[in-house]
């Protein structure tokens, strides 16, 4: 799948100008600010009405109709309804449900539970479970570990690359997180100010960043990191 050009402007204002190929799994990583949510927006069509946009796509299936791209919100205690049941939030049969619960590594006990029961790891991973039962071909991901402990982070990040490597959907990553970004993504994209300052392979980007945006953004994550898959 390739973004051939993503634009947007706000009252003549560019807020956004940028291309970029999804070969299997890129993460978008930059500062709060860079555009990462608006590319996300973009492409679930989300973006508010006062907003000009254009958007070129060259792909092999279509992103219109919401069933080739599954999304993966941030927060997982914010995506649920907390009033209803597990079961009753999947628009599929039991045998579906239950067979992607064992995928997600969850006791399928849980889906007789209310969101608020579950921890944030839990929950993610219902998210995630949610979003296999449409069969994507395109997962969009928007900060998935932020809210949760280190150690679940870790949890997330390899199921999410193993079921991957399963189901062979493409996934767009976004993220300020590169540590995270690097243990799940084969290649990145720097984004700052609405532009690409760099990209490539993620092994050659954190290895040998050009641009001092970058070298700024690694060192700062990596710093930081607590936690190694």
């Amino acid at each position: 799948m390739r973004v051939k050009k993503l634009q947007i402007k706000l009252k003549e204002k560019k807020l956004l100008d940028i291309s970029f190929q999804i070969s299997s799994s890129l993460a978008l990583v930059g500062q709060s600010g860079s555009g990462k949510s608006l590319t996300l927006k973009a492409l679930l069509g989300m973006l508010p009405r006062e907003m000009e946009s254009i958007l070129d796509i060259e792909s092999e299936f279509s992103l219109g109709g919401g069933m080739s791209v599954a999304f993966i919100p941030q927060n997982p205690f914010t995506a649920l309804s907390p009033l209803t049941k597990i079961k009753k939030q999947f628009f599929c049969s039991k045998e579906r449900v239950k067979d992607l619960f064992k995928e997600v590594d969850l006791d399928e006990e849980l889906l007789e539970r209310f969101p608020p029961e579950l921890s944030g790891g839990q929950l993610q991973r219902v998210i995630i479970a949610m979003a296999l039962s449409k069969a994507p071909r395109l997962i969009l991901l928007d900060e998935p570990t932020t809210a949760l402990d280190p150690d679940t982070r870790v949890l997330i990040i390899k199921l999410l690359k193993k079921l991957e490597e399963r189901e062979k959907f493409l996934m767009l990553f976004v993220t300020h997180d590169i540590a995270s970004a690097k243990d799940l993504c084969q290649d990145i994209c720097v984004l700052k100010d609405g532009v690409l300052v760099e990209s490539g392979s993620m092994d050659e980007i954190i290895n040998s960043p050009k641009e001092e945006y970058t070298k700024t953004l690694i060192e700062a994550n990596f710093a930081n990191r607590k936690f190694r898959v």
